[in-house]
């Protein structure tokens, strides 16, 4: 299970989950909580943060939780770690990748059932200034085909 610190302080620090299915969730008290995702579970994950001056850190992963023992990257407050799918920073990049999720939703698609493959997309467009595809059905329902034979 991959557990992600979930905080909450009003202005100055949020750290939440945008989409995925958890499996386990703690609250530690009412700014502080511990969510997991069960292994191969794809999930988003928000961090935000404020200083004197404005926006400190704004970030988000759209992350694939692994199994105990599996190979996987360092993400802050997301432990043991897990499969970088998507990783943007700064309000803009954050913004558009929103408006990703958003528009997979409007499709009547659960964006943590949406192909891996599309989240790396959406990174790989970014990261060169190009704007992402969008996800279609006809994708999706390739991806339930690809799934099924894989499984």
């Amino acid at each position: 299970m991959t557990l992600v610190d979930l905080l909450w302080e009003q202005g100055k620090v949020e750290r939440w989950i945008r989409f995925g299915n958890k499996c386990h969730e703690q609250h530690l008290d009412q700014q502080r909580s511990i969510v997991g995702f069960a292994p191969d579970s794809i999930f988003a994950f928000i961090r935000w943060a404020a200083g004197d001056f404005g926006t400190v850190v704004s970030s988000i992963d759209i992350l694939r939780a692994v199994a105990s023992g599996q190979a996987c990257q360092s993400v802050p407050f997301v432990r043991p770690g897990a499969e970088i799918l998507l990783r943007q920073n700064g309000w803009p990049k954050v913004e558009r990748v929103l408006r990703a999720i958003d528009a997979v939703e409007r499709i009547g698609i659960e964006p943590a059932e949406a192909c891996p493959d599309h989240w790396r997309h959406i990174h790989n467009r970014l990261c060169i200034a190009d704007p992402p595809l969008d996800y279609t059905r006809a994708q999706h329902l390739a991806w339930i085909r690809r799934r099924r034979i894989l499984q």
